[in-house]
């Protein structure tokens, strides 16, 4: 066999031996067939640095998943009447957050901001609002550095700063925050990560706290970059125990600077560097001793066998329905992780195996922000995350056999790749007994206003609205100016601060002043419930709530954490469209008692004390033993 090409002055010939002939040069190969594995290698090498400038060579994963139009809606129902507005100046919310320079963010640190806590410190019945505070490297002369910010609800829609007076002033690289009475005294305690040390905030029940790190041993034998953290009980022995994530082993002294290598660059641009070619961290969990001391027993647990992620917020909730809490983590550029509880003191990482770890594609993503509810009713708790820009967010949709499906696009959440979302929620913005969803966002590197427009620094704010059938409706453009107007947002927090049954959004907003959303909108009935455990931990977290209001069932647990490194109000808020009482309040405390209150009225806050409601059949199942 022989062919010949013409070229530019080349001839290019195939004889019978398999031999490749140019005029004027001759390379002799045994057998054709070499050559095209040769070609074939090549060709596979340039496949992988392609990919691998693409997806590896920036500091963040980004599986560049791209947005699916969804289709035209049909609906059989108004659209609701939202109008979320900016109230947060108004309210007396004016301490600016800061976290390193505006505009020139030269290490990671500078950039994945702080979180937000709504909490009832003082118990009056009105949820007030601690938001928590970073600094910069170069620092602040004696007594102008800036610190977190403790704000008391004066019940008329307005706050006043208490933070020197409740003690809680304090400067540093703050992170986030997470509630619970881990003393079980009534009083709401509060910890606080940072980079350097974890703050662990004891509630005196007068209008103040006291550190009590050091002696509750929860103090750190070298610095660390502790983020989203949660009071869990973890056994079931009614003292909360306390896990805490952890980033980057962040040393800036390794750190390479701005621009220096392929860990530090974005789209062309020399940025900040991280979190991949960063060490990642090692995830901690604390057994409580009941005697306002604490054990690490993060070894012990299994908790610290995933190690090296770059771990943002946990979040803890009983994802298989088998009695025990078990603790997701929404994990930056690495896989998320799911501590599935043993029920013997143990945990095992299923992330992968549960469907939870990746997307649909098995690609990592870089997630920030983790919420859980049911959102399609059927007794088992989903999970929404955002992620990086580039991608979409993720809604694992649970599957009820201990595994998650990523139902991203079919649930109407895949449209849009823009937005480096932060703090989110599940909540029921129009009260129909449906949740919705929120999303914060902004971006991390302030180069992008200039050299990458297509997704600014400063972004609006996302809110998506459930159809019932298993999908969501982007309704953000007509959700009001409080949602469209832009912001570099971090974390954010629920709370029905007036009490009026349509939640808040509290959120952090970087090197600016916070926002505080109000919905000005229509909504249509509520109820409140507040948990108040006895055999249980006193703030009855973990307790898995199941009311039933006008033919419509709906169910959530009490959880410590979430959003972006924030904490929710830990009293339970349902929407129950036009029904004008509960019918009926289940309730599995983490005792494992399981009762049911009834008959309760509309649009109130009612207190659900364990041992007070009509006693249910034991459930079946989360009775293991300890060792």
């Amino acid at each position: 066999m022989e062919f010949a090409a013409k070229g530019n002055s080349h001839e290019f010939h195939e004889n019978d031996h398999g031999a490749l002939r140019i005029i004027g040069l001759k390379y002799n190969f045994p057998n054709m067939k070499y050559l095209r594995w040769v070609v074939f290698g090549l060709s596979a090498c340039i496949l992988c640095f392609w990919v691998g400038e693409k997806v590896f060579s920036q500091g963040v994963a980004v599986p560049h998943r791209a947005g699916r139009a969804a289709p035209s809606v049909k609906l059989d129902v108004p659209l609701p009447k939202v109008n979320f507005e900016d109230v947060a100046a108004k309210a007396g919310l004016t301490a600016r957050h800061v976290t390193g320079p505006e505009f020139d963010k030269k290490y990671i640190i500078e950039t994945t901001g702080s979180g937000v806590a709504v909490f009832d410190y003082n118990n009056d019945g009105w949820p007030d609002i601690f938001f928590v505070n970073g600094t910069t490297l170069e620092g602040f002369p004696k007594g102008q550095e800036p610190t977190n910010h403790l704000y008391q609800n004066n019940r008329d829609g307005t706050f006043t700063d208490v933070t020197e007076k409740a003690n809680l002033v304090r400067s540093g690289w703050g992170q986030g925050a997470c509630v619970g009475d881990y003393d079980n005294d009534g009083n709401d305690d509060l910890l606080v990560t940072y980079f350097g040390q974890q703050v662990l905030y004891k509630n005196t029940g007068k209008g103040q706290f006291v550190d009590v790190t050091e002696k509750a041993g929860l103090m750190h034998s070298s610095p660390r970059w502790t983020t989203g953290c949660s009071f869990l009980d973890y056994d079931k022995d009614g003292k909360l125990d306390l896990f805490v994530s952890n980033y980057v082993n962040f040393d800036i002294k390794k750190t390479p600077a701005k621009g220096t290598n392929q860990f530090c660059r974005w789209k062309g641009m020399p940025v900040m560097c991280g979190p991949r070619g960063l060490p990642g961290g090692t995830n901690l969990l604390y057994h409580n001793n009941g005697d306002g001391t604490f054990t690490d027993v993060s070894e012990k647990s299994g908790i610290t066998k995933p190690s090296g992620y770059y771990a943002f917020t946990s979040l803890v909730s009983d994802y298989d329905n088998d009695g025990w809490p078990d603790i997701y983590v929404a994990c930056d550029s690495t896989p998320n992780i799911l501590y599935h509880n043993e029920g013997n003191g143990t945990f095992t990482d299923i992330g992968l195996i549960s469907g939870g770890a990746f997307n649909e594609d098995g690609q990592e993503q870089a997630g920030m922000g983790v919420s859980a509810a049911d959102y399609d009713n059927d007794g088992f708790l989903d999970i929404v995350k955002t992620n990086f820009a580039d991608d979409t967010p993720t809604l694992y949709r649970n599957a009820g056999d201990g595994t998650f499906k990523d139902a991203t696009y079919h649930g109407r959440l895949g449209m849009n790749t823009r937005f480096l979302g932060w703090g989110t929620g599940f909540f029921d913005i129009d009260n129909d007994g449906w949740k919705d969803i929120f999303m914060v966002n902004g971006h991390v590197y302030p180069e992008v206003d200039t050299q990458a427009p297509d997704s600014p620094y400063k972004q609006e704010r996302l809110i998506y609205w459930n159809l019932r059938n298993g999908t969501f409706l982007d309704i953000s453009a007509q959700a009001g100016p409080g949602i469209t107007e832009k912001h570099s947002s971090r974390g954010a927090a629920l709370g029905d601060l007036d009490n009026d049954g349509s939640l808040e959004i509290a959120v952090n907003n970087m090197n600016e002043t916070p926002s505080l959303l109000k919905n000005r909108g229509e909504k249509k009935n509520w109820i409140l419930l507040k948990t108040v455990g006895k055999k249980s931990n006193r703030n009855g977290i973990g307790a898995r709530v199941t009311i039933f209001a006008g033919g419509h069932r709906q169910m959530d647990e009490v959880r410590s954490g979430g959003s972006y490194i924030s904490q929710n109000d830990l009293r339970l808020h349902f929407g129950i469209g036009d029904a004008t009482k509960v019918e009926r309040a289940e309730v599995l405390w983490p005792s494992g008692i399981k009762e049911f209150f009834e008959d309760l009225k509309a649009n109130q806050v009612a207190v659900l004390e364990e041992g007070s409601g009509k006693p249910m059949p034991a459930r079946r199942g989360g009775e293991k033993k300890l060792p």
